[in-house]
């Protein structure tokens, strides 16, 4: 497989994946080219893109507390099976 600085064609990509996917975890950038122009990128995964269940809990609470009126849940459910 040829890389290229940083770079390897979409063939040679696809026939060695997982060996390019090791080099990603290592903290690799590869571009995939395709005819000579770049077409994608591999790059490590941002593990900071994980919400906690807190950041979850806080974001629906900040949620519900823009939401006018009072809604009830069974009523909208019972509702929906009517139709």
């Amino acid at each position: 497989m040829k890389v290229k600085e940083n770079s390897v064609s979409a063939f040679d990509a696809k026939t060695h994946l997982s060996q390019l996917l090791h080099e990603v975890e290592r903290g690799r950038a590869i571009t995939i080219t395709r005819r000579g122009k770049a077409v994608a990128r591999l790059v490590p995964a941002a593990e900071e893109d994980v919400a906690s269940v807190d950041d979850i809990l806080t974001e629906l609470s900040a949620i519900r507390e823009r939401v006018e009126g009072s809604y009830d849940i069974k009523e909208l459910i019972n509702e929906g099976r009517k139709r």
